[in-house]
């Protein structure tokens, strides 16, 4: 009980998780109190979704679990039906989970989705149910019309589809909200605007539990902190205290690196890496490129270039056009105008059969590289497909030193040749689509987002990794990313995008430290008072 002497938002004690035997978490105890704000914290595998997931009758398929207490409010849910956690999910507890298009029918209109748990738990009339959502949507920063223009999930960006899933978690004033990674797809602006309405919630009386790898928002927005490794919680207790002193080792770890990313990208000064040439001609180049869809200008007029050994920074808020851009540097998309040059050669718009030959030069790497990996592959076959161009076939062992090379390239271990994509963390993924992409030699990298769903000891880690394969290979790199210090720690120059356009570049330290645009200016800021946490 909470010392208000009303029932705590959630109280689990001596809660385990096995599957095959095999434990995924035990005797985990951990609450939040009307009104508190928990994050629950670790690096990836630890067991924070798999506890989450368990606490609200999610858990995976085959799962065992058990637990002393698991109560939500007043209500033990220990053993629940699934008809039964139907009436207690959307009234009493609001999830919010990582994969916002698993979570929504992206075949249904939105303002339905967000509007069910008025429909199932209240005796609202159909006209108030809309415009409770259309308040709803409007608090998230969503156009208020999807309460009933019939747009469905499947048409909406990924953060856009994110905050309509915080809207449909939110509508119903459940006595606790759950935020599996809620800002992980936002840009700053967008992030500081749901935080904002998860607090709202908080001061209405709403416990929220919130998973996460931020540290930076834990420290702005929780009041403690509980951090979990192999399964175990091994540190709780006030946020400051625990990120101002951490104790136990895998606390240590994580502070660690996030003090390491934010100190990098303060310090370091332009052209940090040795292979950098301010003077060598841009092996990467755009100008006037244009991209629309029906009714919607994606892209206009833009313009950048990029010299070997550099990073170019490309930012913006969620749909400016950055990820199109991307596509189109890589020839994945054909611009409606404008061209871009590879090595001073035309590039696009090309067939794709003209640029067959020279493919090799430009490789990518993007936000979730598992969806890319054949999955009936394992890792030696994926680097060997990657090394031959294709033709590796019945060659592989022929292969092997290369693929060895490759692996050991990105800090990965040769002995995981044996495993699938599947079974690596999300770091060890990320590394792997790091090798995929450089075992063709290539001169530019084009990164969509590398880093955003990494913990901070795995994002600090692929970062450093990135600045030496900058430093020791004079790769150019286009970093694409919402994640302002990761972009600070690796650019030399930012080109910021808003509704795909560029309204502000230059040098990565001139565009942070001294903004000039409003759009810049409201980026930076938002992601000040990300951090710093809600207003006193």
């Amino acid at each position: 009980m909470s010392g208000h002497g009303s029932p705590l938002a959630l109280e689990v004690a001596g809660l385990s998780v096995s599957i095959d035997g095999v434990p995924l978490v035990t005797d985990v105890a951990l609450h939040v109190a009307p009104g508190e704000c928990v994050a629950l914290v670790g690096a990836s595998g630890s067991g924070k979704s798999v506890t989450v997931r368990a606490a609200l009758g999610l858990s995976a398929t085959g799962a065992v679990v058990t637990a002393e207490r698991l109560a939500v409010g007043d209500h033990d849910v220990r053993g629940l039906s699934e008809r039964r956690w139907r009436g207690v999910r959307g009234r009493h507890v609001g999830y919010v989970g990582q994969e916002a298009l698993g979570a929504l029918d992206p075949l249904r209109p939105v303002g339905r989705e967000v509007a069910d748990a008025l429909r199932l738990h209240t005796d609202l009339s159909a006209r108030d149910r809309v415009e409770a959502v259309r308040a709803e949507l409007e608090a998230v920063g969503l156009d208020p019309a999807l309460a009933t223009d019939g747009r469905t999930a499947g048409t909406l960006s990924g953060g856009m589809r994110q905050r309509a899933l915080i809207a449909a978690a939110t509508i119903g004033r459940p006595g606790l909200l759950v935020a599996d990674e809620p800002t992980t797809a936002l840009d700053a602006g967008i992030a500081l605007r749901v935080m904002e309405q998860l607090r709202a919630a908080q001061q209405r009386g709403t416990g929220l539990l919130v998973v996460t790898h931020d540290l930076g928002l834990v420290a702005g927005w929780a009041d403690r902190v509980a951090v979990m490794d192999a399964g175990r919680i091994v540190e709780v207790g006030p946020t400051a205290s625990v990120l101002e002193a951490p104790v136990h080792p895998a606390t240590q770890a994580l502070v660690r690196a996030a003090r390491s990313t934010r100190a990098a990208g303060a310090a370091r000064p332009p052209s940090a890496s040795p292979a950098a040439d301010r003077s060598a001609l841009p092996v990467l180049a755009a100008t006037g490129l244009e991209r629309s869809y029906p009714g919607v200008a994606a892209v206009t007029d833009v313009a950048l270039q990029v010299a070997p050994g550099r990073v170019l920074g490309v930012v913006g808020a969620s749909g400016s056009g950055k990820t199109t851009v991307a596509r189109m540097l890589l020839g994945l998309e054909t611009p409606d105008a404008g061209t871009v040059t590879l090595d001073g050669e035309a590039w696009a718009p090309l067939p794709e059969r003209d640029r067959r030959a020279r493919r090799h030069r430009i490789a990518a790497v993007v936000q979730d590289p598992g969806a890319t990996f054949d999955e009936r592959w394992d890792v030696d076959r994926v680097l060997a497909d990657a090394l031959s161009g294709g033709r590796a076939r019945r060659a592989i062992g022929a292969l092997g030193d290369r693929v060895d090379a490759a692996l050991r390239q990105v800090d990965l271990d040769p002995a995981v040749r044996t495993r699938s994509p599947r079974t690596l963390s999300g770091g060890q993924r990320q590394r792997l689509a790091i090798a995929r992409a450089l075992s063709t030699e290539p001169e530019v990298l084009v990164l969509d987002e590398p880093v955003t769903a990494l913990d901070a000891t795995v994002q600090d880690a692929v970062l450093g990794l990135l600045e030496r394969l900058r430093d020791d290979t004079g790769v150019a790199m286009v970093f694409v990313s919402h994640d302002l210090r990761a972009v600070r720690r690796l650019a030399d120059e930012v080109l910021v995008v808003d509704r795909g356009s560029v309204v502000e570049h230059g040098p990565a330290e001139a565009v942070f430290g001294r903004p000039e645009h409003p759009v810049t200016q409201r980026l930076v800021r938002a992601a000040e008072r990300l951090a710093a946490g809600p207003a006193a």
